[in-house]
């Protein structure tokens, strides 16, 4: 799949910026990038190779943005670098296949596009005074990787103090986080997807309760039987438009789809999308994730209510420590707790 646009003169031909994406909502924030101004014309799109919801994320912003000005957006396996004077955009700083390239990266600047919550950890370990490994949390990792993620950190400090480093993203950063991430010459660039916001929605669901799926319970955080009971409580009170986490077990969706009360959609686009449609009769329900924050930039103005829930304490499981449950919920505010 490709969006054209007509290429400039040689001679005036902007420096190459190529963009590595690997999930749905990687994409969108290099979207907005672009759309922002800070990539220019002639940027080339990979994608992560065997990610359905990512492709079909791609086919939507093809047919939603014909006249973005973007030279391709393809599926490939590799990250690819720019020139000696191009831009390198990225979504997942703590990928080892991102580390190892970073380490030969010689162009003119490194773009971060936003991947959730674990933007802000990068933001976290970035604000150290002293070089900390890029690791995801909750990560148990083996020597090689730690001094792997060490030297992208190394080398992502050296970027920042050279004035050549842009964290874009949509999420609210806590003002000492902020503070002390710019201390290190990192740049914040925050959006609140104006391009998406102005792109024409599609008709919203029919049921007016709208559930958010998680993927906790896919990542062995939250007890399965306490979660779809919750899903299921939700239902009985009214019919729900459940909208699955791309993470979500088959098997978990398969026990929703049994209920005639929920209406489970296929996988496809991100919330952010798919749901721009909702108006002031609608809610939407979640648990802490940021697609709440994201949702309520997309829908503002919309009068739809999007509601946060608080994971009760019985739900976690063993392998939910204390910093994670609060990690979770630092940046989604308005939460309840869940019934």
């Amino acid at each position: 799949m490709s969006l054209s646009a007509p290429s400039p003169p040689a001679l005036r031909r902007p420096p190459a910026t190529k963009v590595w994406v690997e999930s749905p909502l990687q994409l969108l924030s290099a979207v907005e990038a672009h759309h922002a101004g800070l990539l220019g014309h002639g940027t080339e799109v990979v994608l992560r190779s065997g990610v359905e919801p990512l492709v079909a994320t791609a086919s939507e912003v093809e047919r939603l943005g014909p006249h973005l000005g973007l030279a391709g957006l393809h599926v490939g396996s590799r990250v690819p670098l720019p020139s000696g004077t191009g831009t390198l955009v990225i979504g997942d700083a703590f990928s080892g296949t991102v580390q190892r390239r970073l380490l030969t990266f010689r162009a003119q600047r490194l773009i971060i596009a936003d991947d959730g919550l674990a933007t802000i950890h990068l933001l976290e370990l970035l604000a150290a005074p002293d070089p900390r490994p890029l690791i995801r949390a909750r990560a148990q990792p083996t020597m090689a990787r730690q001094a792997l993620g060490l030297a992208a950190a190394t080398r992502m400090r050296a970027l920042g103090r050279a004035g050549r480093l842009i964290v874009f993203t949509a999420l609210p950063v806590p003002g000492e986080l902020r503070e002390a991430v710019t201390k290190h010459g990192v740049t914040i660039v925050g959006h609140d997807f104006p391009w998406l916001r102005s792109r024409p929605s599609g008709p919203p669901p029919p049921e007016r309760q709208v559930v958010l799926g998680s993927s906790l319970v896919a990542n062995g955080l939250v007890h399965r039987e306490r979660y779809l009971e919750w899903v299921a409580d939700l239902a009985a009170a009214e019919p729900i438009a459940y909208r699955p986490h791309r993470r979500e077990l088959p098997a978990d969706l398969a026990e929703l789809r049994r209920n005639p009360r929920i209406s489970v959609a296929e996988p496809g686009p991100p919330v952010e999308v798919c749901l721009r449609g909702l108006t002031r009769e609608h809610r939407v329900i979640s648990l802490p994730s940021t697609a709440l924050t994201s949702l309520r930039l997309v829908l503002r103005g919309n009068g739809t209510t999007i509601q946060g829930v608080t994971v009760p304490a019985e739900w976690w499981t063993d392998q939910a420590d204390a910093g994670l449950r609060e990690h979770l919920s630092l940046f989604l505010d308005g939460l309840e707790p869940a019934r």
